[in-house]
């Protein structure tokens, strides 16, 4: 039922614990994120719940999370979360836009988007980011971004954006691999790619939380990540890693139940971690699996890196996680080296995402 009546907005609260007497709203959060996606492309486990979610709102050290509730009559119709880098050159706030589809149109996404973008300004950010799902489907009216690669159905919420004055920057891939597939091909992948890298390259690997002297080593090629992965003209502040800050990601990740396997590359002349990739799956074992960073340094791209860490990593993961049948991960269309290593492996897209930007 549609209804002029102007929501009611206030802070998100977050709760010491989940079972606290107000953690309902951080609840409520968490079910709200997977409904969204769910609606949106019918895959609620690309959301994460409110327990893997809860640490990372816990800990503020390394970004800023803000979230704001609306309401109408007292009843839950809408949430808006912002996320600040607290980089000293970090100018962007980045938005999640959470309004269910019944209550779309009522006025409550606008309001929720002004209050966003008014607690940017107030925080000093000229940028605003937002990340919209699109099914992997024609319609009408298809969007392409400022890449020129890669192309999304308009929805609401791209309708809403635009309107708004953000402008499409690029389009990712969400693309799935089947666990349960003949691991043949994986093999051979990673025999070949390792026979092409050389004798410069070897191959480490960990479960979470990092070996003490793997930490610095590690929080250097992670800080990359800011800066040599394709992402358009979206506005992302170079990372600043260090081992500590390592130990406190982690803290996060784990914190929730969630594991982590990795697999890097180590560049042996210099003892350098020239690659990585990482797979992560929550509490629930039997869950999706899903891909967290995978880079290759620039310095060190050509060798094959890219297919080493991640057929490596799959290949360790279904001796890990037996019963997880499902990897999903996220690449820039731009980014044809690493999708060419997903569709040779066996990953087929699901859905897309558009990045936006607004500049204030």
């Amino acid at each position: 039922m549609n209804t002029t009546t102007a929501p009611t907005i206030t802070p998100l609260i977050v709760p010491a614990s989940l079972d606290a007497s107000d953690a309902a709203e951080f609840l409520a959060f968490g079910e709200l994120n997977r409904r969204i996606c769910d609606e949106q492309v019918g895959l609620p486990d690309l959301a994460p719940d409110a327990a893997q979610m809860l640490p990372d709102w816990q800990d503020q050290t390394d970004s800023l999370d803000l979230g704001f509730v609306a309401r109408i009559d007292a009843e839950i119709v809408g949430m808006i979360t912002l996320s600040l880098a607290l980089e000293a050159e970090a100018h962007a706030a980045e938005i999640d836009m959470l309004v269910a589809e019944e209550n779309w149109g009522r006025g409550i996404e606008e309001a929720l988007l002004a209050r966003a973008e008014a607690e940017a300004r107030a925080r000093g950010r000229s940028v605003l980011q937002l990340w919209s799902l699109h099914r992997p489907e024609e319609s009408e009216r298809m969007l392409v971004p400022r890449t020129g690669w890669g192309r999304i159905p308009a929805t609401p919420l791209s309708d809403l954006v635009e309107a708004a004055g953000f402008t499409l920057e690029q389009v990712e891939r969400n693309s799935e691999y089947d666990l349960r597939d003949d691991s043949a091909p994986l093999r051979s992948a990673l025999a070949e790619a390792t026979a092409f890298a050389g004798a410069e390259y070897r191959v480490v690997a960990w479960d979470m939380p990092t070996p003490p002297e793997r930490r610095e080593g590690f929080a250097a090629v992670l800080a990359r990540l800011s800066t040599d992965a394709p992402s358009g003209d979206m506005d992302f502040a170079e990372e600043s890693w260090d081992a500590d800050r390592v130990v406190r990601r982690e803290a996060r990740l784990l914190g929730a139940g969630q594991a982590v396997s990795v697999v890097a590359v180590e560049h042996v002349p210099t003892g350098e971690l020239v690659a990585y990739n990482e797979l992560l799956i929550a509490a629930d074992r039997t869950g999706v699996t899903h891909q967290f960073g995978t880079l290759v340094r620039k310095d060190h791209r050509g060798h094959r890196l890219g297919m080493i860490v991640k057929s490596a990593n799959l290949l360790r993961w279904r001796e890990l996680m037996p019963q997880s049948t499902v990897v999903s991960t996220f690449n820039a269309e731009e980014n044809r080296p690493m999708l060419n290593i997903n569709e040779a492996v066996g990953f087929i897209p699901v859905s897309y995402a558009g990045a936006w930007q607004k500049k204030l």
